[in-house]
């Protein structure tokens, strides 16, 4: 079973059980999060396609901490100017692992005339 999830302007494609750099979460190690913002699920012969998103579908994981990526150095340069700039650049990551991916029909609220 996998699924494609959507978080921070990225898609990723993801197993239970796999670990996951994502683009910065609220929230401290060890903490839950729910994604649910399924595009796609994929269990055994059956394929789930969402329009854009699959309805009732989520996916469960588990901070595991929050981190930085590499330095990134950013350096802006004008010949014969006399213009240079230098800049570095960490990212925020938050690394999650992936519990499960649960494909439900989403509650539907009841109305009482």
């Amino acid at each position: 079973m996998y699924a494609v999830i959507e978080t921070g302007g990225k898609q990723y494609r993801i197993s239970p059980g796999d670990r996951l750099l994502v683009e910065k979460l609220p929230g401290n190690a060890g903490d839950k999060v729910v994604f649910d913002r399924v595009l796609l699920v994929v269990d055994n012969d059956q394929v789930h396609i969402g329009r854009p998103l699959v309805e009732g579908a989520r996916v469960e994981a588990t901070i595991v901490q929050q981190t930085r990526g590499r330095k990134i150095i950013v350096f802006k340069y004008r010949p014969k100017k006399r213009y240079r700039r230098k800049q570095g650049h960490r990212q925020y990551y938050t690394e999650v692992h992936i519990d499960r991916i649960a494909l439900g029909v989403a509650p539907e609220s009841e109305t009482q005339e």
